[in-house]
């Protein structure tokens, strides 16, 4: 491990680095070991991220959408020098796997490049209703937009979160995960020279430095990845001000496999989604397994047999895919669901421990957990574990199958296995959640990414997206 990789300047506030005097300890969670002291922003640093923020965006939309766009691919270039040390800070910090964490990088550049390409394609509209009349619509930055993170996926969330709200002439203050801080603290040390000071501010905190922010009236736009319980705790906050506010919350995704798909196939996606290169923590991953009932054993020993396969270890070894999760919060939240499965009946077919080897036992491991005999009332059927747990159902009708995909509170993704073209689109058509995979998995930059019901509003990586850090003006002019 290099050291180096790990000494922040501090938080990153109007161009410039802040040292509180009160810190708190960052965790390596594979060894249970302190990685840095970070600063923890006082209520008057937050308040000059706001006002550094406001001046900055007012000087910021005056820059035209090129050279916008220019010095967002310019900030790419520095990304891509540095992105071997971001892969590795998150995979130190947060536990992503080292493989993984590369990938996660280059993303973030990927969609950071979209939007700068897509920028000058948000236009307003003009129309006449009569001669010497004109009728024209534009659109125009909020101002200061806070982004809330999470702790998942740090440095991607940082960096490509604030390509659109820049590019669209606001300003950024970035609240990111206290759990895992450290590239995106690192990730301002790029910032040099490109931006007016206080454009894009990086600051620390817990829930009450958020809600701080989220009730500041000089923030008008809101934009989270978080939990459930945090959104809709934001989304209070924000509610006395109508503010305008973007969730990308939890899911309970379900992986619907009909009676004709390919075994080997569905069990390959269902690995694949399930993401165990960052230990389940992915809002999108398919953690309810819904197998037809004709194909549910074979399914299920050939999901166990793959998963058996899977490496669990220190995640920045590169042939080791499970890393632990988190913190130690999070490692015991996974264990209690574990242990709700287990005593209200599902049966625990793999997994459902730690490792036991010297090298891990200090670490926040958890071993790839399966549970079969799942019914829709379990604890772990409905809420999201955010763990490297998956709980397989079986259906029989169609109508049951579907009761039960949309029975949760959640409805962010699903997945659908089959060769029937009637049943892949009727069970699109059926679901309820925001984006649905056929076959497939991953996702593409330019299309758009949300969830229905509490999974969240708005959505994100796409033109939408971009379009949603303005807001319309309407000009309605005549003239002799």
């Amino acid at each position: 491990m290099k050291q180096d990789l790990f000494k922040i300047k501090g938080t990153y506030v109007n161009g410039q680095w802040h040292n509180a005097s009160s810190t708190y300890a960052v965790i390596n969670p594979s060894l249970n070991e302190k990685l840095a002291d970070v600063p923890l922003s006082s209520k008057e640093e937050l308040e000059l991220a706001v006002q550094s923020g406001s001046k900055a965006q007012k000087i910021w939309s005056k820059v035209s959408l090129k050279e916008r766009a220019d010095l967002m691919l310019k900030l790419c270039s520095r990304i891509v020098e540095k992105a071997e040390s971001f892969a590795q800070m998150d995979t130190y910090n947060a536990g992503n796997a080292i493989t993984f964490a590369r990938k996660d990088v280059m993303q973030a550049v990927e969609h950071m490049k979209y939007f700068a390409g897509l920028v000058r394609e948000v236009k307003g509209e003009t129309f006449s209703m009569e001669s010497n009349h004109l009728n024209y619509s534009r659109q125009q930055p909020y101002g200061v937009v806070l982004k809330i993170n999470s702790f998942n996926r740090p440095f991607r969330w940082c960096a490509e979160k604030l390509a659109a709200p820049i590019l669209m002439g606001n300003s950024v203050i970035i609240k990111n995960s206290e759990q895992a801080p450290i590239s995106s603290l690192r990730f301002c040390e790029l910032l040099d020279g490109l931006f007016p000071d206080g454009l894009i501010n990086v600051v620390t905190g817990g829930a009450d430095s958020g809600s701080w922010l989220v009730k500041h009236p000089l923030i008008k736009r809101i934009a989270v990845i978080s939990s459930v319980q945090t959104g809709i705790a934001i989304a209070k906050d924000a509610a006395p001000l109508l503010k305008n506010i973007s969730l990308e919350l939890g899911g309970k995704n379900p992986l619907i496999v009909f009676e004709d798909a390919d075994i080997d196939f569905a069990v390959d996606l269902t690995i694949k989604g399930m993401r165990f290169d960052t230990k389940g923590e992915s809002c999108s991953s398919p953690s309810r397994i819904l197998v037809h009932k004709k194909l549910h054993d074979k399914y299920l020993a050939t999901l166990i047999s793959q998963v058996k396969k899977i490496t669990v270890g220190l995640p920045w070894i590169e042939s080791n895919v499970v890393g632990p999760v988190v913190s130690k919060k999070q490692y015991e939240s996974v264990n209690k669901y574990i242990q709700s499965g287990i005593s209200e009946g599902a049966k625990l077919e793999l997994g459902g421990d730690s490792p036991k080897s010297d090298e891990l036992k200090n670490g926040f491991f958890i071993n790839p957990t399966i549970f079969s005999n799942v019914k829709s009332t379990m604890k772990i059927a409905n809420e999201e574990i955010f763990g490297p747990v998956i709980s397989v159902m079986t259906w029989d009708s169609y109508d049951e199958m579907m009761n039960i995909a949309n029975a949760t509170e959640y409805g962010l993704t699903a997945g659908i296995v089959t060769n029937s073209l009637t049943n892949a689109m009727k069970t699109a058509e059926d679901i309820q959640c925001g984006y649905v995979w056929i076959n497939a998995a991953g996702r593409y930059a330019g299309a758009p990414y949300g969830g229905w019901k509490l999974s969240g509003l708005g959505v994100e990586e796409c033109f939408d997206e971009l379009k949603s850090y303005t807001k319309t003006k309407n000009i309605n002019m005549k003239w002799m």
